[in-house]
């Protein structure tokens, strides 16, 4: 990237490289650790045409999370319409997934000339869930 003068560089974090949750302590420092990382890299490579950035999607709708709804719903004794909004969605205000489209949507605008001038960010696509 450096020989090239140009270079995109997009991590994928959560939104809990912006905020905790309990009982999550390893998985939010993980993050954390990526949106440090994320910064000092963009730092580095300021002046290389080399943005560095990433993307911290909220609850993404996907088989892995669907997945998990049957154990969630047996360890808790709830209805799998109660994982899914007391649980998963409880930290999202727009009680909407997030979808891999709008996340894959945000990394090719990050990739664009558009975007040339962003870099170091953290992208919330969380429904208002950092907002707080």
């Amino acid at each position: 990237m450096k020989s090239r003068g140009w270079g995109r560089i997009i991590s994928t974090a959560s939104a809990h490289s912006l905020v905790g949750s309990p009982y999550k302590s390893a998985y939010v420092a993980a993050k954390h650790g990526i949106a440090g990382l994320t910064k000092a890299v963009a730092l580095e490579v300021a002046t290389n045409g080399i943005t560095v950035n990433c993307i911290s999607p909220g609850y993404v709708w996907t088989p892995l999370v669907e997945s998990q709804i049957p154990d969630t719903m047996k360890a808790r004794n709830m209805t799998k319409e109660q994982v899914i909004n007391d649980v998963l969605l409880a930290a999202q205000p727009t009680k909407q997934f997030v979808t891999p489209e709008e996340v894959a949507a945000v990394a090719i605008f990050l990739c664009s000339d558009a975007a040339k001038q962003m870099t170091g960010a953290n992208i919330s696509v969380d429904g208002g869930w950092t907002a707080a």
